[in-house]
């Protein structure tokens, strides 16, 4: 590309990271002539980072640092500081703890030029360190090359709400002051986004990787997406999103603010409520009045639209109630799949609700919704044994609807969670019981082959027509079900094997073969107790 093709600002921010700026800032010099320019803003660092900064820029004549004198507490400052400075037609932000992929601004700017588009936007991966597992942030969304004439064409835009992987028009930013709000204010990009929305642009959307978000959850000083312990968390995330809410229905674009109601009820609410049975009961009624007050300000059709979402029954449980009850039902319910466990109780009009002492909250929807698409219940446990490990499922019945789905059987297969790779899979016949409220379906569970590795469980339910839903599975405690085992094994000498139950109620199984691996495995234990 000539030097006057050169049309991309990168901007990036940081503070306190000089483990990881230089990693940064280097990723964006390396996208090649596209760049014309890096602008490294140091909002006001204490460890150095802000001479480490100074060293490159003498080596580099793209890169220009900025060094705030007070620090900001957030990353919006830092970024409108970066929005005033560049020069360049076009400009992407970067955080620095993260990289941008060869390639990233490439494809973004001749997606960006070809369709002259005031955004170009592409696929982020979510990198868990050290592991370097990736899982893609809004897959669905960046599936093909989309064009996209007007943003309330595709509301499913409100869900990404990063500001990381995109490249705008410098000029469309100024022009409609388009901003970050300044200061402390978590969840930025939330309201970052919502202003962008709401100017209308057109955008267009590319498959390619342009994005690496890096997840650290040991470290020290924990991301703002991970530090979810503190309610003032929560109660920042409400705020950004009724202020998204709030821009997109002022500028008339009613639609897309419904759809950041509905991502709230589909994620943030699920996700958080995950992880209330983790929290004190002084965080729990907090959280359970402040999330009662901000669902009170929704319409009615939020919760009316799409009433078998998980999220919206969630809510309507919430309000429903004045204080926090049902916490490890809802739990079961946020998780993804659903499960709503028993017990299934009608009204005295034959009408499935929630509970015998929550009649209001009905479930009439689920009458009218096909076998398949239900949040169905599967119990399971898991007895290691020397002389053969079996995994024992029960897959509940719910109202009367997976009879008349009739399910055969049932897929399973242990997913290790940082790699990937299937360890084991098994397909097991579901059979009826002699009550007809349920079917149990047994098979084994080779350890030995498994190895060592910390595992997902995976099922997928097949019915007689069929259709089919993947699902997980609600782990049973009680005596000798969640705990260590050392197993006697012919291939590893021993092995060590612990199933357990996961934030969201799902059966987990950690593995570790031999001594050396019950050694790390205790190690590592340790150090989470510890952090």
């Amino acid at each position: 590309m000539k030097p006057h093709q050169a049309k991309v600002g990168v901007v990036v921010i940081g503070y306190d990271d000089a483990a990881h700026v230089a990693d940064a800032v280097r990723s964006a010099l390396a996208q090649g002539p596209a760049v014309r320019e890096v602008i490294a803003v140091d909002d006001c660092s204490t460890d150095g980072s802000g001479a480490l900064l100074d060293s490159l820029a003498e080596a580099e004549p793209r890169l220009t640092v900025i060094h705030r004198q007070v620090n900001s507490g957030g990353c919006g400052s830092p970024r409108n500081d970066g929005i005033d400075a560049v020069s360049a037609p076009y400009v992407m932000f970067l955080d620095s703890d993260d990289v941008l992929p060869p390639g990233a601004v490439d494809a973004l700017l001749r997606s960006a030029e070809e369709h002259r588009t005031e955004v170009a936007a592409g696929l982020c991966v979510r990198r868990e360190l050290p592991s370097g597992r990736e899982v893609p942030w809004e897959r669905a969304l960046y599936a093909r090359p989309t064009l996209i004439s007007r943003p309330s064409r595709r509301p499913r835009l409100t869900h990404d709400t990063l500001c990381v992987n995109k490249l705008y028009r410098t000029d469309f930013l100024r022009e409609h002051g388009i901003r970050f709000p300044d200061g402390r204010y978590p969840y930025e990009d939330f309201v970052f986004t919502a202003r962008m929305l709401a100017a209308a642009p057109r955008i267009v959307l590319i498959p390619e990787t342009v994005y690496i978000w890096h997840v650290r959850r040991g470290a020290d000083r924990l991301s703002i997406s991970l530090d979810r312990a503190d309610m003032a968390n929560w109660q920042a995330r409400t705020e950004a999103n009724r202020a998204a809410y709030e821009i997109l229905l002022n500028a008339g674009e009613k639609q897309l603010a419904r759809a950041v109601h509905a991502k709230f009820l589909d994620h943030e609410l699920r996700m958080y409520t995950r992880e209330l049975e983790l929290r004190t009961p002084e965080y729990r009624t907090a959280w359970w009045e402040h999330t009662r007050a901000y669902l009170s300000t929704f319409d009615a059709a939020d919760f009316t639209v799409n009433p078998a979402a998980p999220g919206r029954l969630l809510a309507r449980v919430i309000l429903a109630c004045p204080a926090p009850r049902d916490l490890p039902r809802l739990k079961e319910l946020a998780a993804r799949p659903a499960r709503l466990l028993p017990p299934y109780p009608r009204d005295g009009e034959g009408v499935p609700v929630w509970s015998a002492d929550l009649p209001e909250v009905t479930l009439e929807h689920l009458q009218g919704r096909a076998g398949h698409l239900l949040p169905m219940a599967v119990d399971a446990e898991l007895r290691p044994r020397v002389r053969g490990t079996r995994l024992r499922l029960r897959l509940h019945e719910l109202y009367g609807r997976m009879a008349e789905a009739g399910p055969g059987s049932v897929d399973v297969e242990f997913v290790h969670r940082e790699e990937g790779r299937v360890g084991l899979t098994g397909t097991a016949a579901l059979v009826a019981d002699r009550y007809g409220d349920s079917w149990s379906a047994e098979t084994p569970v080779d350890l030995s082959a498994l190895g060592a590795g910390v595992w997902d469980l995976r099922m997928t339910v097949r019915f007689r027509d069929g259709t089919s839903r993947e699902v997980s599975a609600h782990a049973l405690d009680g005596p000798g079900l969640l705990g260590r085992h050392a197993i006697p094994d012919v291939r590893h000498g021993v092995l060590l094997v612990q199933p357990y139950r996961t934030h969201a109620g799902s059966l987990g199984l950690r593995t570790a073969s031999g001594w050396r691996g019950m050694t790390e495995v205790v190690s590592r234990r340790l150090k989470r107790l510890l952090h």
